[in-house]
């Protein structure tokens, strides 16, 4: 297993030396720097959101310890700011292969066979992803309906924002597997002779 990005994977620009001329290929191409465009734009969220929980946490910390006071807001802004982090950043290291692999098998595979695996697999996270956001939009709404906020008192309000982030958050995860989807089909598209031709597509596995 390894948690950073894998040579054993087709990447976007070593496959488009081999399918980049043709013209499906250049469309897929734009649809997935497009789409990667929303997912990194989604990542830098899920970062400025790291750095804000870090300073919350840090200001937690002070009040108790230095100023023997609190905050109940401060203290649910933590785990508030863990949502945007999570759902906003599966999609972005996903598509920055940061996430967690099992490689023995497919380090063995073809380029060819990578590809199909990739899209199998892109169209399985799709389509789990497409079932949680229709499971979890009702559920926000049904929070926004009734105005649901925190029951302690001092609580933050708009818990149905909070709960926003699942629907988004699996709508990016979406986005990124309609860009994985794009990538193995381009990684299909290339024939042994484009490949004998284009020795680093060839080795992108």
């Amino acid at each position: 297993m390894s948690a950073a990005p894998s040579s054993a994977s087709p990447t976007t620009a070593s496959i488009d030396a081999a399918a980049g001329h043709s013209a499906g290929g250049a469309a897929l191409h734009r649809i997935d720097r497009t789409l990667g465009v929303v997912i990194d734009g989604a990542g830098a969220i899920a970062a400025l959101s790291g750095l804000a929980l870090v300073l919350v946490v840090g200001g937690n910390v002070l009040l108790r310890y230095v100023f023997n006071s609190g905050s109940i807001a401060l203290q649910e802004m933590e785990w508030h700011l863990v949502s945007p982090i999570a759902l906003f950043g599966m999609a972005y290291g996903l598509r920055h292969g940061a996430h967690v692999r099992v490689d023995f098998l497919y380090d063995r595979m073809g380029p060819r066979l990578k590809s199909f695996i990739d899209l199998i697999a892109a169209f399985l996270m799709g389509a789990v992803a497409v079932v949680i956001v229709m499971v979890a939009i009702p559920y926000v709404q049904g929070s926004y309906s009734m105005a649901e906020g925190s029951p302690d008192p001092g609580g933050l309000p708009w818990r149905w924002l909070l709960k926003a982030f699942i629907p988004l958050g699996f709508g990016l995860l979406i986005l990124q597997a309609l860009a994985h989807i794009g990538v193995a089909l381009r990684g299909l598209w290339i024939s042994p002779v484009e490949a004998s031709h284009n020795p680093e597509a060839a080795s992108a596995s």
